[in-house]
């Protein structure tokens, strides 16, 4: 384990970046100040905007903290079928009284903008979603004292990480709730997604960078076995969104462990781009027919899920959670890490009784 990536992790427990206004300065401040590293997400925010979370959360803790970017998308959606869509949708913008978005609202997500704020004002790490930055953007970061994460949800794209210089690899696996970080969207691989524990096993004998597992874990016990896998760390996002710091809607929140929401599934409906979420109505009637087009879908659909949202209508939300959904507990964000490390120091002490030997992080 490298030791910059040793210097920010107290305890091997990352807060995933959960972009719409949950992965609030309060809930990394919290994270980190339990030991582990909260992170803020930047993405669909503004450069200042960005900047002002950052100010917030540095005036909450001292502690290492985390910044991610989504990358710019290129342009090779089919205009054809996002109008198509947009016309499936129009008896959606009728129910819930207002306007689709304008899906040319942009695609580049502030990216240059907001690299230009974090060289400027360095800050411990930053992790990139949805591709890999290029080898200059990465030896910027390095220079002024930023360590860099890159998300891969293949051996390939850990390899690509690798080799434009990032110092460590974030493994997604299938079971993660939210968008899948792929560095190609290419809808002939939908549903075929490898699963955590593989994916950690493959991109360790692939790369020789420090791997951050990623991917439905809830439990210390699942924490546990990633790092035996060869991980060393782990990044929970759906754990950290019930807690009492997180910036979801509270119906996102109760949503869940609800009864009503027993399942998830890997959707294009709300964004254009696979992402996981629990099965809901919206979710239903246009997952299938949605097209392969982001961010043109998320500019599109993103009144609808406000509108659905302020009239309490979880039916309409992106309900973004990870297969473990249903193992979510409402306590404070310090709270969950130190049982997490309870949990996970629990699991230790049982495999080095089991084996007669220490157990290995």
């Amino acid at each position: 384990m490298s030791s910059a990536l040793t210097d920010l992790l107290p305890l091997p427990i990352v807060q995933a970046p959960m972009a719409g206004g949950v992965s609030v300065p309060q809930l990394a401040a919290a994270v980190s100040e339990a030991g582990g590293l909260g992170f803020l997400a930047a993405g669909y925010k503004t450069a200042d905007g960005m900047y002002q979370e950052i100010k917030q959360l540095r005036g909450l803790t001292g502690r290492p903290f985390g910044v991610n970017l989504f990358l710019p998308q290129p342009e090779y959606a089919d205009a054809a079928a996002v109008d198509v869509y947009a016309h499936q949708l129009a008896g959606e913008a009728a129910w819930y009284e207002t306007e689709l978005g304008d899906p040319d609202s942009g695609r580049d997500d502030g990216y240059d903008a907001k690299l230009a704020v974090l060289l400027d004002n360095p800050v411990p790490a930053v992790s990139f979603h949805f591709g890999v930055p290029s080898g200059d953007v990465l030896e910027s970061l390095r220079r002024v004292g930023t360590l860099t994460l890159v998300t891969a949800t293949t051996p390939d794209e850990a390899y690509a990480a690798q080799r434009a210089g990032a110092d460590a690899v974030i493994a997604q696996g299938v079971e993660a709730g939210g968008h899948q970080g792929t560095h190609r969207d290419s809808p002939e691989k939908d549903g075929t997604g490898l699963g955590l524990l593989s994916l950690v096993a493959q991109v360790r004998e692939t790369v020789g960078l420090p791997i951050v597992a990623a991917g439905g874990l809830m439990r210390g016990s699942q924490i546990a076995g990633v790092l035996a896998a060869g991980a060393v760390a782990a990044q929970l996002g759906t754990a950290f969104l019930a807690t009492r710091e997180s910036g979801a809607n509270a119906l996102h929140k109760q949503a869940l462990t609800h009864p009503l929401f027993t399942r998830t599934e890997l959707t294009r409906a709300f964004s254009g781009r696979p992402a996981r979420g629990l099965v809901n109505r919206f979710l239903r009637e246009h997952g299938p027919y949605a097209p392969a087009a982001y961010p043109e879908v998320h500019h599109l659909t993103s009144p609808l899920r406000k509108k659905a949202a302020a009239s309490g209508d979880p039916q309409g939300m992106a309900l973004w959670a990870g297969q473990g959904h249903r193992l979510a507990r409402e306590l404070p964000a310090g709270q969950l890490v130190e049982t997490l490390a309870e949990e996970l120091g629990a699991a230790a002490t049982e495999l080095s009784a089991r084996t007669g030997g220490g157990a290995r992080r």
